[in-house]
């Protein structure tokens, strides 16, 4: 049996490829293997939550549904938040200096084994509990 790759983006990841920022490319080719069953993608609620509230208040509602509908368009699996979820980010937000937002995605990382994207450099503190794929 073929193990695919496992990969959590948080919202920095999303905003890098939607955005054509610096990781970009990276995760262009992250989402193409998934599009080839090669990889399966996670997003916490939370951090899907997060993109809409940044564009929202940005750039207005009409932007920030546009950018959940494009996110639909992925192999991207939202995950919500359960009480096993929670309990795991609350903990990693009580003994490291990071958003709860974050704790999620590492949170989620955690739970799925999987390998978090992102260029936030916040989430160095925990480097040393979840592979990080730095953009």
């Amino acid at each position: 049996m073929k193990r695919v790759k496992k990969y959590v983006f948080d919202s920095y990841a999303m905003f890098a490829y939607l955005e054509g920022e610096k990781g970009a490319e990276t995760v262009a080719n992250i989402l193409k293997d998934a599009l080839n069953g090669k990889a399966e993608i996670f997003m916490s609620v939370i951090n899907w939550g997060e993109i809409y509230y940044i564009v929202l208040r940005e750039q207005g509602e009409a932007a920030a549904k546009l950018y959940l509908q494009t996110i639909e368009r992925y192999p991207i699996t939202i995950v919500n938040a359960d009480s096993d979820l929670t309990l795991e980010a609350a903990k990693i937000k009580a003994f490291n200096k990071m958003s709860y937002a974050d704790a999620f995605a590492v949170a989620l990382s955690i739970e799925r084994k999987a390998k978090l994207t992102t260029g936030d450099k916040e989430f160095a503190i925990v480097e040393k509990r979840i592979n990080i794929i730095w953009l």
